[in-house]
Parts: structure tokens; sequence; C-alpha cells
């Protein structure tokens, strides 16, 4: 063996030199570290650790649909919104909630400044039947909850009928 195949510095000369991350065995861990997580929380509604970007994470409200005979209401719920912040909007067979979400953090302490912001459109769009009577929608928001009361038609309240179960 000679003296020089024991320096690395010489040992690959006429390789051009690899990105210190394909070479690092920290890296190569990171990386499977990674992925057994991720393949681990496939299962759970959990975001996995490769995709995580953003800081606050991407806001898409949360929405509850009841119907009955009557009506149909839509609730979905807008923490942090002021009622100018989003917008509503009903077609022939959908309504859709669009706005903007502003999230600024700040944090002044003795010694220290931290802050971070955060801001994005969303979009939420629930497909309506078209029995909708559209003069009579009315819409309410009060502590970050919105709430959508949309009534049927007088014609599509007669046609509801009520069907009879037989059990065996």
């Amino acid at each position: 063996m000679a003296i020089r195949d024991l320096l690395p510095s010489i040992w690959r000369r006429d390789v051009a030199p690899a990105r210190e991350e394909d070479e690092s065995p920290f890296y190569t861990l990171q990386q499977e570290m990674n992925r057994v997580f991720d393949d681990f929380s496939k299962g759970f509604d959990v975001t996995p650790f490769s995709v995580v970007r953003e800081p606050f994470g991407k806001f898409s409200p949360v929405v509850d649909i009841k119907e009955n005979d009557k009506e149909i209401i839509v609730t979905a719920e807008l923490p942090g919104l002021d009622e100018k912040d989003f917008e509503l909007f009903l077609t022939e067979d959908a309504l859709t909630i669009k706005g903007e979400k502003k999230e600024k953090k700040e944090d002044k302490k003795k010694g220290y400044y931290h802050m971070e912001s955060s801001y994005g459109y969303f979009s939420r769009v629930i497909p309506l039947p078209p029995d909708i009577s559209r003069d009579e929608v009315k819409a309410k928001y009060k502590k970050g909850i919105l709430t959508v009361e949309l009534p049927r038609t007088e014609e599509a309240r007669s046609k509801v009928k009520k069907i009879s179960i037989k059990v065996d």
C-alpha cells in the first residue's frame, strides 16, 4: 500500500468534487430519518417532514354543511379574520368563500426582537343543488364563525317525500 492511498485529499482527483451534502453521513442520516417518519405518519393526519415549508401552514377554512328539507346551512371557521378579509359569492350551482389571511407574529423582549409574517389567499367552493331560493339567502359572521343559511324554494319543499322503511 502506498502512502498516497492513505491521503483522502488525493484519492479522486480526476472526479469532479461532489456537493457537501452528498458525501456527508449526517445529511444522509437526516434524509433517511425524514423518510422513516414520513412513512410512519402516512396513516395519520400529519404533514410529512419533507413537505413542511410554510411557518404557519396553509390556510383552508374548515366547513360544516347541514341539510334538511327546508334549508342548507353552511358553517365556516375563519379564525382571526374580519368580515372585510373575505367575500361570499353565490352562483347557480355553488357557494364560494374567498379571501386572504394575513398573520404577523412579533416578539419583543429585552435583548432581542423577532418577527414573522405570513400572507396568502384562500378559496373554498361548496357545490349546491339548483333548488335554492337565492333571494332569501342570509349570512352572518360572529367571533370567527361564518353561518350561511340557504333556504330551499317552495317548489322543492313540496316535492320532498318521506319514504317509510320496512324492517324484516
